[in-house]
């Protein structure tokens, strides 16, 4: 449900050093969202690969948060040449029974209008009490707007439905950690050098999937932020600055 906007406080940090690309997925933010697009994981990852393809900037450094981190670990393992490093930011990706509930719940007849109409009828709301930090002051007007806007027209809120339909499909996240299972048993290493950032404290994804991730990726370091969140650059930037310089 964010966007590019949630990069605000490190994007200026980071162009300092390197040029810096910031997007919104397709059906998120300020991107597209055409009607009946599927935002499944295996049809993310390959946009990313072809995003890299079409600005000419094969072999990139990568930084993904949360379903962005899972999705450029998908990216990476379609094609080890399109990053040449990954942070993943507190990203889910081992099967979770949450998923399986939210599979069943919006397969039920009526639950996905009536929750499209939900989410319309108040979007900036549905943004603010949905969107968590460890510091709630950060939240703003401004923020809701951003992540809230595009969600009141009836394709933003579709596309949001989709990508909670498609993106986590269980059966989809098990292939994902058998596929890391069978190169950790064949001694491979993960496609590029990735880096596990991840909170202690975090309401939407728990801290023991980065335990988990750290376990089927033996050679990517974990790193544990402190007073942090799943949005650990909104609520640590510098923290997470600090890794990535030194990572990146």
């Amino acid at each position: 449900m964010t966007t590019g906007y949630s990069w605000r406080y490190v994007v200026d940090e980071l162009a300092q050093r390197w040029r810096v690309i910031v997007i919104d997925l397709p059906g998120c933010g300020r991107s597209d969202k055409p009607p009946g697009a599927r935002y499944g994981a295996n049809e993310l990852a390959r946009f990313l690969v072809e995003l890299v393809d079409a600005l000419a900037i094969r072999g990139c450094r990568v930084v993904g948060n949360s379903m962005g981190g899972y999705l450029c670990m998908r990216a990476a393992l379609l094609d080890g040449g399109a990053f040449c490093r990954l942070t993943n930011i507190h990203s889910p990706g081992v099967p979770d029974f949450r998923y399986r509930a939210l599979g069943l719940l919006l397969a039920t007849p009526g639950v996905t209008p009536l929750l499209s109409w939900w989410v319309r009828r108040a979007p900036q709301r549905w943004a603010h009490r949905n969107v968590h930090y460890f510091d709630e002051t950060l939240k703003s007007l401004e923020e809701a707007a951003e992540y809230g806007d595009p969600l009141a027209s009836a394709d933003g809120a579709r596309a949001f439905i989709g990508y909670l339909k498609d993106a986590f499909a269980p059966r989809d996240v098990a292939a994902f950690v058998r596929e890391l299972e069978a190169r950790r048993a064949a001694g491979q290493p993960f496609a590029v050098p990735l880096l596990l950032l991840y909170s202690r404290q975090d309401p939407l994804v728990p801290p023991s999937v980065g335990e988990r991730l750290h376990a089927l990726v033996p050679d990517a370091p974990l790193v544990w932020l402190e007073s942090t969140s799943h949005f650990a650059h909104v609520d640590t930037p510098e923290a997470v600055l600090r890794e990535l310089e030194a990572f990146l």
